[in-house]
């Protein structure tokens, strides 16, 4: 704030309220101004916010307008420039806030994202945790998978033991893609039902106290796999084990990337492979930093990122394998069991 000349900074994105309060939510802003932290939230949360918060913030409750209980913070500090986070923020939202004073409305970017991309050790804990718990959910339901279900149907049944294991919510919408639908790589599951012999992805995450575990496994359904799936299925994983083995913090996201996209190029599958290698990890399923061809910037000592390569051949299907990866002082830990065998559920 000081290096840009900003009296105050109103944070709106609930992700980065949530890292530097406590505060789980749905409603509130955030106002950080003359060295004091103030939660603008509204009655629902009237006694949970205080109870998350501690003395973290102090918090301020309004029944009828929490905008314009945010117009009176503001103007108790007396801003002259006021900090927003464009990325964040509607226009509409934006005129709003300047309409609540006089100051100077600066749009910011990052701001606390740049904070969040080095994980301490408890939000380490809290990933691993949720990896250890997506894959019981897994274990769970996988010998219940047979022919003739849907994409629905197993979805359903994953996210509902993840429910019963703990999970806070689901990081995203389940993905099950069967058979041909396995080659797009977010694909939504449907009604679509399995046949013998389809592949099947099953892309799937939980969370614990706020933070995001994100697994992408496969398997075969009704049969045992063919040549074809296991040449396309040894390519992925030999590309997932060989970044995993290499890539360590402060190598840029382009390098990281290039671990696995030179291997499955060299073997002839360079343009199947039309995502990035990776993501951050944390109080988001995706956030910085990115490992992706243009990458440009190193990836910070105690990042917690996925690891995914994929081949996706239209008409065929697909195959990708997710793990879960803390780049500490002394290489690359997996969070996740890396269990990325091609499972046949016979």
């Amino acid at each position: 704030m000081e290096r840009d000349g900003l009296d105050a900074v109103v944070i709106s994105h609930l992700p980065n309220i949530r890292y530097l309060t406590g505060f789980s939510g749905s409603s509130a802003m955030l106002v950080l101004a003359g060295g004091s932290t103030t939660l603008v939230t509204d009655f629902r949360y009237a006694s949970q916010a205080p109870a998350e918060v501690d003395n973290v913030a102090e918090v301020v409750v309004d029944r009828v307008n929490v905008w314009e209980l945010l117009g009176r913070v503001l103007a108790r500090h007396g801003a002259a420039a006021v900090g927003f986070e464009a990325a964040h923020v509607s226009v509409q939202e934006a005129e709003r806030l300047s309409g609540l004073g006089t100051f100077r409305l600066v749009p910011t970017s990052d701001m606390v994202e740049r904070l969040r991309m080095a994980k301490s050790p408890g939000e380490v804990d809290h990933i691993r945790r949720a990896a250890v718990l997506a894959q019981e959910a897994l274990a769970q339901i996988l010998s219940g998978i047979h022919v003739g279900l849907t994409e629905l149907d197993v979805a359903a049944g994953l996210e509902s033991a993840l429910r019963r294991l703990g999970s806070e919510w689901h990081p995203f919408p389940t993905i099950v893609a069967s058979g041909p639908r396995s080659a797009l790589p977010h694909a939504r599951s449907t009604d679509r039902r399995i046949v013998a012999g389809d592949l099947l992805l099953l892309d799937f995450g939980a969370q614990v106290d706020g933070y995001c575990a994100d697994l992408t496994r496969m398997a075969v359904v009704g049969a045992r796999a063919t040549a074809r799936q296991r040449e396309v299925h040894a390519v992925v994983q030999a590309a997932q084990t060989r970044a995993m083995a290499q890539v360590r913090a402060g190598m840029s996201g382009q390098e990281a990337d290039a671990l696995a996209r030179d291997l499955i190029a060299a073997r002839g599958f360079g343009e199947a492979f039309g995502h990035s290698l990776g993501h951050g990890l944390g109080l988001e399923v995706h956030e910085a930093p990115r490992l992706s061809p243009t990458g440009e910037a190193p990836l910070p000592l105690h990042a917690v990122v996925t690891i995914e390569p994929g081949v996706y051949l239209p008409g065929w299907g697909g195959i990708r394998l997710e793990d879960d990866i803390y780049l500490g002082p002394d290489g690359a830990t997996c969070l996740s069991d890396n269990r990325t065998e091609l499972i046949e559920l016979v």
